[in-house]
């Protein structure tokens, strides 16, 4: 049996999720497909399931406000300040990220 993939998040981020206010995460990998059923787990708090419902991918430079508020942020300025924050100097205006969408389904 495969084993259970999981969404991880900073613990800061999971009343946002659990609220729905957070509907996607950017990440520099992937490994998640629409459709796959995964685990939310924010720190050491489980959040729930949720599905993912989809994956895009872009460069930084090609990121908008609305992908930003779909993560919780406010604009595309606030974002790519949290990316940096995250990923240090791998995070470039030609990097590419993926956007993952996901829906939860379940606690």
């Amino acid at each position: 049996m495969a084993k259970q993939k999981k969404l991880v998040f900073r613990e800061a981020y999971a009343e946002s999720v659990a609220l729905g206010t957070k509907v996607a995460t950017i990440r520099l990998s992937g490994g998640f497909s629409v459709g796959d059923v995964v685990d939310i787990v924010a720190g050491r708090r489980y959040v729930g399931k949720a599905v993912i419902t989809g994956v895009e991918v872009k460069k930084v430079s090609q990121l908008t406000d609305e992908d930003a508020m779909l993560d919780g942020f406010r604009n595309r300025d606030e974002l790519v300040r949290e990316l940096r924050k995250i990923y240090g100097r791998l995070v470039e205006g030609s990097t590419e990220v993926k956007i993952i969408k996901f829906r939860l389904v379940g606690r």
